[in-house]
């Protein structure tokens, strides 16, 4: 596991996800993914309700508030395959 997983996987873990009612995928470009769900983050590959897929600069920036994950998709530095629903509300767990 790359060190950028490992320590994304710390900073969501700290982040209270109970609320998220879903399984999420956030894949980070050349490094792996992350799988989220109520339970909270680990590394991993599984099927998931959406899809998330970032540089990593920007999924940091995501992570640190800096930059709004709504702002992102708009922008084109984040896409989302599968459930729409399920990424806002992860949005909103991430914010």
């Amino acid at each position: 596991m790359s060190n950028v997983i490992s320590g994304a996987v710390d900073a969501l873990n700290e982040k209270d996800t109970s609320g998220f009612d879903g399984i999420a995928k956030f894949v980070i470009e050349d490094e792996g993914s992350i799988m989220i769900d109520s339970d909270g983050a680990r590394a991993g590959d599984d099927d998931a309700d959406v899809t998330l897929t970032a540089d990593a600069e920007t999924f940091k920036s995501i992570l640190d508030g800096d930059l709004d994950p709504t702002a992102a998709f708009m922008g084109g530095r984040l896409s989302v395959d599968g459930d729409m629903g399920k990424a806002m509300a992860l949005g909103s767990v991430l914010g």
